[in-house]
């Protein structure tokens, strides 16, 4: 064994102790005492050597590992084409700025055209389409599945509609069914926000998918919280080879080049394409076919993924067992409305979703301060009602800009009732039987 090998192989087996000494040891929980986190990172010493071995490599941007994260979460969901970028906001925006793209021609999305979303949701799902130019319809959410209101879709759909831009909700699928007929009568685009859903199933016809498969494009986060974790981190995903090439340019500078980093005359026309109104036989490596961004992310985030891709099945597994202890232990507790699954899915959930009904007897904000007391975390559906925030008070001034279908009654309803807490693998049977205790207790006690 070569002395470099040596060497490497004593770092990793250090790195392999460290991790035992460190990160290992888990206190025991204390109800009441420890801290009932709403989400966190799942790891174990496979992250920690792949961390340490890609950054002696100390190829630092994206290379080997990255690659590599590609094709195997690729084959997981089962598409054709992914591409890695540096947040699940990121990936929101490449995949929203694919469809604008000039070599679409007539399906591109334009400024001032319309895509319908929600607004009980992340602002990011919303902002690439705002800052594009483009124009978000926002639709109600049902309960108790607390998505898309499907019932409102036509109403929502004007000449101007090009696409539907929106997530699973904590993990819980949209009806994929009604969406995708909305969309294919209609000739829209579908992305799908599944950050919050990765490993979540749909069944239309027999067929079983995962979600962020069905539409044309799916994106993912790697933040800490979500279901894997490289830090910083997310993805785009499809399976129609012109999106994914034109994903890759946006998150690549915006060049028309698709040779990987450190290769060179991929399409063998280096040297002798014509481009633009550029020289004949300017260096296609420098050729800008978009206006684009560097959202790339380093080998070393992609080395982490690596090792938790091999956690998928068990985190996907162990945040279903979470929900269903959840649910068990909550289902008759008075003044709540717990999340239920849409018909045919089967969820990985991101979080669970407590709405309290208004003649509860009892406030949202009351229950959480009670959790929070009893070192429970608790969080809101992120915006609530986006529309509502300071960053549309100008668009709010003028009415322009965006375009609102009904009132968003159930929105406001979740905005102003609804938390969720978490289901997230280091959850344990305490923890669980914690939450469940305390919630009961409260509910119940000041039921009317």
């Amino acid at each position: 064994m070569a002395r470099k090998e040596e060497l490497k192989a004593q770092i990793l087996e250090l790195t392999r102790e460290y991790y035992k000494e460190v990160h290992a040891q888990k206190k025991e929980f204390e109800p009441g005492k420890s801290f009932v986190h709403y989400g966190g990172r799942f790891f174990n010493d496979e992250e920690m050597v792949n961390l340490v071995d890609s950054s002696l490599d100390f190829w630092l941007t994206q290379g080997p590992w990255t690659h590599k994260f590609e094709r195997r979460l690729a084959d997981w969901l089962g598409v054709k084409f992914c591409a890695v970028t540096n947040s699940g906001s990121s990936a929101n925006l490449l995949a929203f700025y694919t469809l604008t793209s000039h070599k679409l021609g007539d399906r591109r999305i334009k400024k001032g055209d319309e895509v319908i979303t929600v607004a009980a949701g992340f602002p990011t799902t919303v902002t690439p389409i705002i800052q594009y130019g483009a124009i978000p319809v926002f639709v109600d959410v049902a309960l108790p599945g607390f998505d898309i209101d499907v019932n409102q879709l036509e109403e929502a759909y004007s000449p101007k509609t090009k696409a539907v831009m929106m997530a699973h909700s904590l993990g819980n699928p949209f009806n994929l069914k009604a969406v995708l007929a909305f969309c294919e009568k209609h000739n829209l685009w579908l992305i799908e926000d599944n950050c919050d859903a990765l490993g979540s199933e749909y069944t239309i016809d027999g067929v079983t998918k995962k979600t962020g498969t069905w539409g044309h494009i799916g994106t993912s986060s790697f933040y800490p919280p979500h279901h894997m974790t490289m830090g910083e981190g997310g993805a785009v995903y499809t399976n129609d080879p012109e999106l994914n090439k034109i994903t890759l340019s946006f998150r690549d500078w915006g060049r028309d080049c698709w040779c990987a980093s450190g290769v060179d005359n991929t399409c063998r026309m280096r040297f002798t394409g014509q481009f633009g109104e550029l020289p004949q036989g300017y260096d296609h490596k420098y050729v800008y076919s978009h206006f684009g961004f560097n959202l790339k992310i380093t080998d070393m985030q992609a080395a982490v993924g690596c090792a938790q891709l091999d956690k998928l099945d068990q985190i996907v597994a162990a945040r279903r067992a979470n929900y269903q202890m959840l649910y068990d232990g909550l289902k008759d507790v008075p003044g709540l409305i717990l999340p239920v699954a849409e018909a045919n899915s089967d969820p990985s959930w991101f979080g669970f979703l407590i709405a309290v009904k208004e003649d509860a007897g009892f406030t949202r904000n009351e229950l959480t301060g009670y959790l929070e007391q009893n070192k429970i975390q608790t969080r809101n559906l992120f915006a609530g009602n986006l529309t509502k925030h300071p960053c549309f008070d100008e668009m709010r001034a003028t009415g322009e800009g965006y375009r609102i279908v009904g009132e968003l009654k159930n929105t406001d309803f979740v905005m102003t009732n609804g938390f969720w807490i978490g289901v997230f693998p280091g959850m344990t049977k305490e923890m669980n039987q914690w939450m469940i205790k305390c919630i009961r207790e409260f509910c119940i006690s000041h039921a009317k």
